[in-house]
């Protein structure tokens, strides 16, 4: 493995520089032909992660909208969110760009040279300071919430995922999300416990979903998460079993009897998952991890609301 490893990263090392001299071409193209501008936006957008970055918009959205906020700060909250997801979804692109050419990743815009380097640096870095006032001016106490947890994030595109530690800014981001929300209201109240440990356990589940198809490329190019170190069948299940978890934790945590909608989605969701997990290997497990996601939201805004 280590003699592997170490050719992939020289192999990687020639393709990045290779794909600098591409990217520079394809943008000096793009500057003469029409639509360069169009064609960088496009480019961006699938540099960002869109999937996910949607998915914890729409996440915060729902939220704030149960937590009663009114409508301009509800759009500041929403903001923050969103400039945060951005920055950290073009900072993962860029970071991994040397494993993404060794591995021949051309769904990844930045290795099929549709948008340059520097433009995704770029947008990382505007968009993260863009996240700052908008955080901050929510309160100072949910600010920082907010932003402890995307700095979580950055740290794992740039250290931590090659760490056994893989799972924690995960946790650690999703659960901070609905303190953020709650934080910014009248008293700052902090969110109830079962909802955070709901959120971080949901964090930590999406992470072993989402690298369950990449676990052979990861461990060719040197990273080795938490995932990468259980093993395909393994974090699978792991991944499962949190899910499972942050859902049961939705749908048993609140006072109250359970709803006919929450044990369904507890039924529905295990079904899923099970049924994601019997092709591990495949890209299912993500998407059903945010379709359960999804759910949750529904259920989240039933317990919530007034």
């Amino acid at each position: 493995m280590p003699a592997r490893t170490t050719q992939t990263r020289e192999n990687a090392e020639n393709a990045e520089n290779a794909a600098n001299a591409t990217n520079a071409d394809v943008t000096g193209s793009a500057a003469s032909g029409p639509g360069p501008g169009l064609a960088l936006v496009r480019g961006l957008a699938g540099a960002c992660h869109p999937l996910p970055a949607a998915a914890v918009t729409l996440f915060a959205a729902a939220l704030t909208a149960a937590a009663g906020h009114g409508p301009a700060r509800a759009a500041v909250t929403v903001g923050a969110v969103a400039a945060g997801q951005l920055s950290v979804g073009w900072c993962n692109d860029r970071a991994d760009l040397r494993r993404d050419l060794a591995t021949g990743r051309r769904d990844k815009p930045l290795v099929a040279g549709t948008v340059p380097a520097a433009a995704v640096m770029w947008a990382a870095a505007v968009s993260l300071l863009l996240c700052v006032p908008l955080s901050l001016a929510c309160g100072p106490l949910a600010g920082t919430a907010h932003l402890v947890g995307v700095a979580a994030a950055w740290a794992y595109n740039l250290r931590l995922k090659s760490t056994a530690a893989s799972w924690v800014p995960y946790a650690l981001a999703f659960g901070l999300l609905p303190a953020f929300v709650t934080l910014s209201l009248p008293g700052t109240p902090w969110p109830p416990p079962w909802l955070t440990a709901a959120a971080a356990l949901l964090g930590a589940g999406a992470h072993f979903a989402n690298v369950l198809p990449d676990i052979e490329d990861d461990l060719a190019t040197g990273v080795a998460g938490l995932p990468q170190r259980l093993g395909l069948r393994v974090s699978a299940a792991v991944g499962g079993l949190l899910v499972i978890g942050s859902t049961a934790t939705l749908v048993l945590g609140p006072p109250g009897p359970v709803t006919a909608y929450g044990w369904t989605l507890l039924a529905a969701t295990t079904t899923a998952l099970l049924l994601a997990a019997r092709r591990p290997a495949g890209r299912l497990p993500f998407p059903a991890t945010m379709a359960v996601a999804g759910a949750d939201v529904i259920l989240l805004v039933l317990e919530l609301r007034p």
